[in-house]
């Protein structure tokens, strides 16, 4: 289960385990003595109001940005010893708005890949593209997809280096309700098949609801509440 390690110890399962996350960028700290553990299979939403350190905590678990003190362990190994590129390769991360390389679909799935001296076949693009509901779309240009298809693409290049966790900020809110419900539902299928790990950042409560099992609540870059999700959307309606 989701804990935080102050109450009830480190789980034997735990593949993602924070340890007193801090970042201080200038005088403001950012993130506040965050610790947790993430175990196999589990879903967390971290949810929050804005500017409460959602997205900052989620950047600091694959070193897009490094804490200012703690550490975060991937399979109990102190991340700081994993090469960062090596780190992401694990522990992959789909973004708000899709940040795509100029050029096609299939070379924006075949980059990953390629980073670490592997070449994705043709035939390994077009199973990641049926995967996301995009048969066919390998030698689309990136400049020609909607916001949902470049999405979709996005995740589709996260997978592409078989991720064991996956973190993703906000994927769903760029997006107008239609694309909304179809990634949402696309997410739900690849978590379940793949049998991924995933920490999702959202301000909306009724996605963390539909897409985890585990929701942390950030005030000011402080945990205030974590737990099952039921338990949490119970505790904060009745505030």
């Amino acid at each position: 289960m989701v804990t935080t390690s102050s109450t009830t110890g480190t789980p034997s399962r735990a593949i993602l385990r924070c340890e007193h996350l801090c970042r201080t960028v200038g005088s403001k700290q950012i993130v506040n003595d965050i610790s947790f553990s993430l175990n196999t299979t589990q879903t967390l939403a971290i949810v929050g109001p804005s500017g409460s350190g959602k997205s900052s905590l989620l950047r600091l678990l694959n070193r897009l940005d490094e804490p200012t003190s703690g550490t975060v362990y991937f399979n109990e190994v102190d991340y700081r010893q994993v090469a960062p590129r090596e780190l992401r390769r694990h522990i992959g991360m789909v973004t708000q708005r899709p940040f795509l390389f100029p050029g096609s679909v299939a070379e924006n799935l075949q980059f990953g890949p390629r980073q670490r001296g592997e070449e994705l076949s043709g035939d390994g693009v077009s199973n990641l593209l049926e995967r996301v509901g995009l048969p066919g779309f390998s030698s689309r240009s990136i400049s020609n997809l909607s916001g949902g298809e470049a999405q979709r693409v996005s995740l589709a290049r996260a997978l592409a280096n078989s991720p064991s966790v996956l973190l993703m900020d906000e994927p769903t809110s760029a997006l107008d309700d239609e694309a909304k419900k179809g990634v949402e539902s696309l997410i739900r299928q690849i978590i379940g098949d793949q049998r991924l790990t995933c920490v999702l950042v959202t301000h909306d409560t009724a996605q963390a609801a539909r897409l985890a099992d585990h929701i942390l609540v950030l005030e000011s870059g402080r945990v205030v509440r974590i737990g099952p999700t039921s338990e949490v959307l119970h505790a904060s309606d009745n505030l």
